[in-house]
């Protein structure tokens, strides 16, 4: 929708007018402008009209949750959790958010997820309840890069490289928990080993960094329910997660992670076939691994 913004004496496009005009006045004149018009308001189905009317001169605060609204993110004011685009412009707010304690839903390489800090008992504890999970299963964790992962877990059993070739990817590597680990102990009752993962998925990688920990990760659902490859499939839950990040429709077919156990020196065990196996158990075998038992 092109238009003839006030002060700006030619048509351009429509958030144009709003956040690149010059001088913070010219843009509230914009605001302003826009939101009496009866065709921007029925141009903006998700409501974007009523959060411009809240834009009262603080356009620098307000542009990302303007500029969100337009392009159908923020689906509902009236809930808790906002939902924004899962890109490195929104992640400052999403670190935030996991540094005070809370969860947040983001999109992975495979599947959606709630993400919150491993290292908070508090925040551990609320995506248990969130997703009305038995206490007694694990969680894994998200980092943002493979060199992260000795910070948390014993790799010095493996063969060099090993974690390079699996990660980043849609695989979760099961592992020792390192003897210094400082993740929080609600993650993995009563084990003395921790699911990693390092997704191929910028978005939770940036934030991971950010976080300067490790994520909890597990996936966007109830308890027991089929998995989440888009937001929607669980909206019922956005309202206990303070921001969720929207990466469009996942392409994994809810297969989730491959998960391999690679706690003992030279073998492996697939404990879920997920959406990569043959090509995990490919990279597995070219490093001399053989498989220890009865794998899936």
């Amino acid at each position: 929708m092109d238009i003839l913004a006030p002060g700006v004496g030619q048509k351009v496009p429509l958030i144009r007018s709003l956040f690149h005009s010059n001088g913070g006045e010219q843009r509230l004149t914009c605001v302003n402008f826009l939101y009496k018009r009866r065709d921007f308001q029925g141009y903006c189905a998700t409501g974007m009209a009523r959060r411009l009317e809240k834009c009262n001169g603080d356009i620098e605060t307000d542009e990302k949750m303007c500029t969100a609204k337009h392009n159908g993110f923020i689906e509902n004011d009236t809930k808790m959790g906002l939902v924004f685009p899962a890109n490195e412009e929104y992640a400052d707010e999403s670190i935030e958010a996991i540094k005070s304690g809370k969860v947040i839903a983001v999109p992975t390489d495979t599947l959606y997820g709630f993400a919150c800090d491993a290292c908070s008992a508090e925040a551990v504890n609320r995506i248990y309840e969130i997703k009305g999970r038995k206490h007694t299963k694990p969680l894994a964790i998200c980092v943002g890069d493979v060199v992260d992962i000795t910070r948390f877990a014993a790799t010095d059993h493996l063969p060099q490289g090993l974690l390079n070739s699996l990660l980043p990817g849609p695989v979760t590597v099961v592992l020792r928990r390192g003897e210094s680990s400082i993740l929080e102990k609600s993650l993995n009752p009563g084990l003395d080993s921790i699911g990693v993962r390092v997704p191929d998925s910028n978005f939770i990688r940036v934030v991971a960094r950010g976080s300067g920990s490790a994520l909890a990760l597990t996936s966007a659902n109830l308890s027991g329910q089929p998995s989440s490859v888009d937001i929607r499939d669980f909206e019922n839950l956005w309202e206990q997660c303070a921001y969720i990040y929207d990466g469009g429709v996942l392409p994994s077919g809810r297969a989730g992670s491959t998960i391999i156990d690679l706690t003992k020196i030279g073998t492996y065990k697939i404990l879920r076939p997920g959406s990569a196996k043959e090509e995990t158990i490919s990279i597995l075998e070219r490093y001399s691994l053989v498989e220890d038992g009865n794998g899936a």
